[in-house]
């Protein structure tokens, strides 16, 4: 975990519409304010609906037609992102700000290889081609830790597991060299045990390579495991942000009460389970139960 005043990722007064036509106008995030340090892991939780999705989204320049930015700005290394030409952005959408989606296996190619998939963004943001992209694709992924490389590289989506499918999801995102990686919902669509080996694995490339990660997710346990500040959103409000080992004990946002309440039912269903016990890989950040 990384403590750091250097700030990458600066969004002040974030709010942003969309138009539901009949001159309905919902508004998805109001007056949004977060920041992201250098080598930091913001946990970024709330209930479905709250726009924590959103806000990856306008942040990557991804909103669909019917949404806008109504006010604020979003400063990338001090550059304000929403200002900026598409040519302009493409760069760096990809390249020094990465995504992965909560769908690893809807989010590849399923007609091409995997590590094709992965070459096409070595080229694009590396200008990597030939045996060079080949031997660079093996590298990423076993960086993720997927074992023979060689044979996941050959394989279709469709092959592989959830889980490898969300590995050479990271592995792709790896490939520009980011400086930071928004995870979005990065173990919903996996088992618990899958899950924690996806954490882990995010987890070590934070203190391997000071990488910066916005995690998105509506399961608290996650947050806490990995994050070093949380950040909770409400209704497209910013409720609270507090260091991720003073949370639990120091949430007082109604929303916030909500999710650390939902977690410990979950912790108690879980004690109730042994067989779902590795769950906890870091048991100094788990959700107490009783507390």
């Amino acid at each position: 975990m990384h403590e750091t005043s250097n700030h990458l990722l600066c969004v002040e007064g974030l709010s942003v519409d969309f138009d539901a036509g009949k001159s309905t106008v919902l508004r998805a995030l109001d007056e949004v304010s977060l920041s992201i340090g250098e080598g930091e892991v913001l946990g970024l939780v709330g209930e479905s609906g709250s726009g924590k999705t959103v806000l990856s989204h306008t942040i990557l320049g991804l909103l669909p037609g019917n949404g806008r930015v109504t006010s604020g700005r979003i400063l990338w290394k001090g550059r304000e992102l929403q200002s900026l030409p598409e040519k302009e952005l493409r760069p760096i959408r990809g390249k020094e700000i990465a995504m992965i989606f909560q769908d690893p296996q809807a989010s590849l190619n399923p007609v091409y290889p995997v590590g094709r998939q992965i070459e096409w963004v070595l080229s694009l943001h590396r200008g990597m081609n030939g045996s060079e992209s080949e031997k660079e694709v093996l590298r990423l992924l076993d960086s993720v830790k997927l074992r023979d490389p060689k044979r996941v590289a050959r394989s279709y989506p469709h092959e592989l597991s959830g889980g490898m499918c969300q590995r050479v999801m990271i592995a792709m995102a790896l490939a520009g060299h980011p400086d930071l990686l928004i995870a979005d919902e990065p173990t919903s669509a996996l088992d618990v045990s899958v899950a924690s080996e996806i954490v882990a694995l995010l987890a070590s490339l934070n203190k391997e390579f000071s990488l910066s990660i916005l995690i998105i997710t509506h399961d608290l346990g996650v947050a806490t495991c990995l994050a070093d500040r949380i950040a909770v959103l409400d209704q497209g409000k910013l409720a609270e942000t507090l260091p991720a080992d003073q949370f639990i004990r120091g949430a007082s946002h109604p929303a916030s009460e909500l999710l650390i309440r939902s977690s410990r039912s979950l912790g108690a269903a879980l004690h109730a389970r042994p067989e779902d016990a590795n769950i906890r890989f870091d048991k100094s950040r788990s959700i107490p139960v009783n507390v």
